[in-house]
């Protein structure tokens, strides 16, 4: 059993060793993860999540590290949860998102995750909210998210995140098409990276367009920018730090930050209970309830529908 009072005490103290704990507990759902997440529950609310997410190859680690770069330049601590697809056939991730950003590793004020999908969708692992809160706990004060390289729907990092960055890149086919039917709505922030590539100017006019189509906003609502960066020479990283801090402002004098930090904990409520009850209705092939209420619904006497509320009816009293 792990001390868990002194652990958190150790991460608060910025040791990297205690907060890898933790968020191990964390993704081995431990049975000492309610434990973990009542004592950290007091110690977080202070930190400014960032979530960058795009297609495979438009430099999303690059840019990741540079942001490091430059919110530690600010004196910042910063937390990073690096989400990598899992192998279909260990379980486990390259985990090639460390190793780009293996500048950072000797830096105290930097705490590097990877994070394995381990088959959830939506670009992040299903354990990630959880870790966000460790971090969050151990005194980061901004935290990166960068999730796997995902497609048109896989958007969940809008759920997670203050503030969500949609990057795009010139070259690589048609990418406002391939975005724009999931991750090209969720945006606050928008960058076009390799900016030093033929077609970024053409890039960033075609999403401008984009984002115009069937806008109406009202004055004083926000209108979500487009950065350009050259990630890999660090070039628009602070024009995309000035916009990251703008957004945040923003959000705080609207009272944004509350709502979407307000929807996010119900979220995270949600998808536990959800968790719960599947753990409670485990494998009902042989359950004899479940036998009975088939019969039912092939004889005509009930509806799926309402089998299944008579099922679930009857967990939650049991």
């Amino acid at each position: 059993m792990v001390d868990v009072p002194a652990l958190v005490e150790q991460a608060r103290e910025g040791r990297p060793r205690a907060v890898a704990r933790l968020i191990s507990l964390v993704e081995g759902a431990s049975p000492q993860l309610r434990e973990v997440m009542a004592a950290l529950a007091p110690l977080t609310g202070g930190a400014y999540v960032v979530g960058l997410t795009g297609s495979p190859g438009v430099g999303k680690s690059t840019s990741t590290s540079a942001l490091v770069s430059a919110y530690r330049r600010q004196g910042r601590r910063v937390g990073v949860l690096a989400v990598d697809p899992s192998s279909p056939f260990s379980g486990g991730a390259l985990l090639g998102d460390r190793v780009r950003m293996s500048e950072h590793a000797s830096d105290p004020g930097v705490y590097i995750r990877s994070m394995a999908t381990r088959g959830h969708l939506g670009g992040l692992a299903w354990a990630a909210p959880q870790a966000i809160r460790v971090l969050d706990a151990a005194g980061c004060e901004v935290i990166l998210v960068e999730t796997v390289g995902v497609g048109q729907s896989e958007v969940e990092i809008a759920s997670q995140a203050d503030t969500s960055v949609v990057l795009l890149a010139p070259g690589m086919g048609d990418g406002i098409q391939a975005a724009k039917a999931g991750i090209l709505e969720i945006g606050d922030v928008y960058v076009v990276n390799k900016a030093d590539r033929d077609g970024a100017d053409a890039t960033a006019r075609e999403l401008n367009h984009m984002l115009g189509l069937g806008e109406s906003r009202a004055p004083g609502d926000w209108r979500p920018p487009i950065v350009k960066t050259v990630a890999a020479r660090n070039e628009g990283t602070d024009e995309l730090v000035e916009a990251l801090e703008k957004h945040h402002a923003w959000m705080a004098e609207r009272d944004v930050l509350t709502e979407r930090r307000l929807r996010r904990a119900a979220h995270e409520v949600e998808a536990i209970a959800v968790t719960a009850l599947r753990e409670r209705i485990g494998d009902l092939s042989g359950d004899r309830r479940l036998g009975a209420l088939a019969e039912r619904v092939v004889g005509g006497a009930l509806d799926p529908y309402a089998a299944a509320d008579e099922l679930v009816a009857g967990l939650t009293a049991g």
